[in-house]
Order: structure tokens, then sequence, then C-alpha cells
């Protein structure tokens, strides 16, 4: 189905059938997005972009991009909205399902592959797999069907994004936590929003509340596999549990580690703390076996750095300066990783997601615009 929008650009639904499931009973099928394009134009080249988790259908740079003369796919796998149950490989099979598409039924001649906020390192993680598979299947599943046939992207842009599932959730981690079981429980010394503690923080706490974190990962980690003998034993394949408070990251409260121009305190629920103590976030609940594909420092495939350096393609990462939880130095190391010797990063005023100022949008894809035409 085709249907106009606005200022000339025309949308078209896409429903596509998985490596590993079909449509469902009810009739969806299990990976769908939006097809922009300009209004009776098909686009030599095309955008595509995914998230774990997060609907990218109607992505905010789809018609902007689209009115510029370019082809946006929003593309989602069956696991937007369902961030618990998320396994990277069979993620990657089916964003491998979107690109197909737009080079066979779209037509297009070039794909620029587009990572945007947590979409970063999965779309870094297609284009690693694409020129050089390594992604191992999920802990005791077998290969996914076209994992090992994806079609790379001719062309990268990072916007705004984090710099890997497990690298995010520890810095946002709240290492205080003694008790997984107990969202209320405490060690003073280790906490960060311990009424009367002085902000900025002194570098000898932020180096033990960093390490702190990382061991809080590893420990998680740690029980997942006790967890999978035990359940194993019972001819039990996996369960769900909760991992409390991850709004804890340090730049949340304090403006002095990695400056920009974000509003502290703030995070991406408005207050931190109020947050840290919620329901709402990344990773709070999941299976075993997702912690150990997506958020696992040991064990996550979904690590950026070993992907970045298998992307040769020419890079762009836009930056946004005021920017609550990608800072400076994620940035940075997302370029400085890229392999390619053409790569750039620019900073444009904005928010995450570029909504606060009038025109940052418009920057947002001219910039991309005009990069990606003086390369194609």
């Amino acid at each position: 189905m085709t249907t106009g929008g606005s200022s000339g650009v025309e949308r078209r639904f896409v429903g596509l059938d998985s490596p590993v499931l079909g449509r469902a009973g009810a009739g969806g099928h299990p990976c769908q997005g939006l097809y922009h394009h300009p209004e009776g134009v098909r686009p030599r080249t095309a955008f595509i972009a995914t998230h774990y988790n997060i609907d990218f259908s109607e992505h905010y740079l789809a018609d902007y991009l689209a009115a510029r003369g370019f082809g946006f796919l929003g593309w989602n796998t069956r696991f937007r909205g369902n961030e618990q149950h998320f396994l990277l490989d069979h993620a990657l099979a089916e964003i491998g399902v979107g690109v197909r598409w737009l080079k066979e039924e779209a037509g297009v001649e070039n794909v620029v592959i587009l990572g945007n906020s947590g979409g970063g390192s999965l779309m870094g993680a297609y284009q690693s797999q694409a020129v050089e598979p390594n992604v191992m299947p999920t802990h005791d599943h077998q290969p996914v069907p076209g994992i090992d046939e994806l079609i790379p992207g001719d062309l990268f842009v990072f916007v705004a994004a984090h710099p890997g599932r497990p690298e995010i959730i520890t810095n946002w981690m709240d290492p205080s936590v003694t008790d997984e079981n107990d969202p209320l429980s405490v060690d003073p010394e280790l906490d960060m929003y311990l009424p009367g503690r002085p902000v900025p923080f002194p570098p000898e706490f932020v180096a033990e509340y960093r390490q702190a974190q990382r061991d809080r990962n590893e420990r998680i980690t740690v029980w997942v596999h006790s967890e999978l003998v035990r359940l194993r034993e019972q001819g039990v394949h996996d369960r769900l549990f909760v991992v409390p408070r991850l709004w804890a990251d340090l730049r949340f409260v304090d403006p002095t580690i990695d400056p920009n121009g974000r509003t502290v305190p703030g995070c991406y629920l408005g207050d931190p703390r109020r947050a840290n103590y919620g329901v709402f976030g990344v990773g709070l609940v999941n299976t075993l076996r997702t912690w150990l594909s997506m958020w696992s420092l040991d064990e996550s495939q979904c690590q950026a750095a070993p992907h970045l350096a298998r992307i040769h393609v020419p890079t762009l990462l836009i930056n946004a300066s005021d920017d609550s939880a990608v800072f400076p130095s994620d940035a940075r190391a997302i370029v400085e990783g890229v392999a390619a010797d053409d790569k750039s990063l620019v900073t444009i005023e904005g928010d995450h997601y570029f909504r606060e100022r009038a025109g940052a949008r418009d920057e947002v894809a001219n910039t991309i615009a005009a990069w990606v035409t003086e390369r194609l």
C-alpha cells in the first residue's frame, strides 16, 4: 500500500517474512517498515535504519531525506517493542531482508546504512557481518539462515549513536545495588544519589564507581550461566529476569565529566534519580540468552569496537551538541574505531533527536544529503 506524505513524499508499507519466522496467525509479518521516497520517483540511493527495540518505521529523518531525493526504509525486525527477547544474529538476518528488498524490489543501486542512537552499534554489526562474517549463533542456538549472505551498505552514517549495548548498560547501571531482587537495596559508599555527595565527583570516586559498574555486569553474567545450568537440569530452556536501577551514569549529574551542552541533572526520562527507581528504560527485563546476546560485557557481540574495525566504506558521524546520554567521548571513540579512510565527525547543535531547536533536523538532513551526494 502506498500513501501520500507531506512535501511530495510517498510512503509504502513493507511487510516481509523473517529467515526464521513467517507470518503470524493473525496475519502480521515479523519484519515490517515504511519506505519513504519522493512522489513518483524511484531513487537510485536509499537509506535503511533499524533499532534494537524502538520502532523506526516513521523515523524522524525519513521524510526529510525523501524530500531531498532519497529513499528511506524505516525498518523493524521482530524485536521492535520486544527487547527482552532480542537475539543479535536473528536481528541481523532480518535487517538483511530489508536491505535485499531495497536492492531487488525498490530498484535501489546504492544503500546507505544509517545507525541512529542505539541503532548505531546494531547497524555497525550488520555491516561488519556483511563484509566479514563473524557473528556467532546465540548461546545453544543453530546458525540463522541467511546470516552469511548479507548485502553490505555502500556508505555509513551514524547519527547520535551510542557506542554499544553492553557499554551503555554498564555506564548507566547503578553499582550500589546490593541485591538484584530488591530494587531498594543500596550500598551508600557507591550511591551517586546519596544526599550531600559532592559534585563534581572526586576522581577516586569516579574510578571506584566505574569499576563497580563493570563488576555488577560481570556478576549478572556469572549468575545467568549458573541459572541456565539449573534450568537445563529441569528441562527448561530460558526465563525472564529483571535488572533494576539502570539510570545512574555519573554524567547525568556531573557536567564536568564529558562536558557538552546537556541539561544537568538530566537523562532521556528527565530526572535521573526518579528514572533510576522507575520501571522504564533499556535492559530492565531480559531472558537469560538475551542478556548474553545483548548486554553482557564478557559475551555480547553488540559491542561496537570489533564491528567498527570492519567498516571500510566512507563514514559520517553526526553528534548532537546537547545530548544527555551520547557524550563527546562516545562520538570520538566511534570515529576513531571506524576503519574507513574517508570518515568525518560533525557536531550539530541540538538534543539527542534534534527536536528542541527549530531547523535542527533540516540541518542534519542537509548535512547528510550533501555528504552522500558528494560520494555517490
